[in-house]
């Protein structure tokens, strides 16, 4: 599901997917493009990631319908270069700090030409040809540069890079753990935190965080969705599904939080609430391929084997380079 983690136990029910042709065909829009969920998982990041980098900007959707976001392949390079990073050891605050430092201050713009971007240890610098600049333009010298390690492709000129005048706002460097809340009044600080609380597995430290921006800001949508996935993340599911009602209570047409509450619903026992919920959310996004795939998952356990085909096919027309696409006609085969 939408920016959902897809460890073994999750993978069962909750993993991203597309429909059949005719599906396709109504929502061409959405072909072959890249839920968040799937954008995590196609490049083995963890969703608290994806869902950072769009909130900051540096994955900009190529669609949205509600709560729901679709990437294309375009974005998909760009997060690519964004999880080598990650990969590389930097939190995301430091990868958003960096970045702002290599992009005029603003990150985004540093994120689009991510491919040119080597990191040393916690450094990142930008390649120029066969020169590498720092924040602020500075040429890093030739006993320096050689021990980076290129990423894939090069250009030739690079954008105008300047340094940074002061501290962006929502990046508190010297943050690093939960226990920083000297800028709890900073909502978006403490949401970034929770995002790398999350990313590095630190589920029960995360919930509390966003529980702080609960208590600063109130409830919103968007938060309480975000706590909904970390309790689901962290096996607590009846208190996932209350604070997956709480996010629809607040926001009728979010849904993420609908089809994540249905596939609770399903893992809780509750098989016909769950198909309810799901055929909810594709009556108004038939193009929304996660769904398909959890309908097609709830129809098999209730041994409605022909309708859970269509819905497969429908998983494999709108997403037919989902890593879970050779399942999808595993199954299929498997019906026949």
């Amino acid at each position: 599901m939408p920016g959902r983690a897809t460890d073994d136990r999750e993978r069962s029910h909750r993993d991203p997917g597309a429909g059949d042709e005719p599906a396709a065909e109504s929502a061409p829009g959405v072909h072959r493009l890249y839920t968040a969920a799937l954008m995590a998982d196609v490049l083995k990041a963890p969703p608290a990631a994806v869902r950072h980098w769009a909130r900051r900007g540096l994955l900009e959707p190529a669609r949205r319908a509600g709560s729901i976001e679709w990437f294309d392949f375009s974005q998909l390079v760009v997060g690519r270069n964004l999880a080598r990073l990650l990969a590389g050891g930097l939190s995301l605050r430091e990868i958003d700090a960096q970045l702002a430092g290599l992009g005029s201050g603003d990150a985004s713009a540093a994120a689009r030409v991510a491919d040119r971007i080597v990191a040393d240890g916690r450094r990142l610098s930008l390649r120029a040809g066969d020169k590498l600049l720092a924040a602020g333009g500075q040429l890093h010298l030739g006993f320096y540069t050689a021990a980076l390690t290129a990423a894939d492709g090069t250009a030739d000129e690079p954008p105008r890079v300047v340094a940074l005048g002061e501290r962006s706002p929502a990046v508190d460097r010297t943050a690093s753990s939960a226990a920083d809340r000297a800028v709890a009044d900073d909502v978006a600080e403490i949401l970034a935190l929770a995002d790398d609380l999350e990313a590095a597995g630190e589920f029960v430290e995360a919930a509390e965080a966003l529980r702080a921006v609960l208590q600063a800001q109130g409830p919103t949508a968007p938060v309480l969705f975000t706590l909904a996935e970390l309790l689901y993340r962290s096996g607590d599911l009846p208190a996932a599904r209350e604070r997956y009602y709480a996010v629809i209570e607040i926001d009728t047409g979010h849904l993420q939080a609908r089809t994540s509450l249905g596939c609770v619903l399903a893992e809780l026992g509750d098989h016909e609430l769950a198909l309810a919920a799901l055929e909810g959310v594709l009556r108004q996004e038939p193009g929304y391929a996660d769904a398909h795939w959890h309908v097609a998952g709830v129809l098999l356990h209730l041994g409605r084997a022909r309708e859970a085909r269509h819905h497969l096919g429908t998983f494999l027309a709108l997403a037919p380079e989902s890593p879970w696409a050779a399942l999808a006609r595993e199954r299929l085969d498997s019906l026949s």
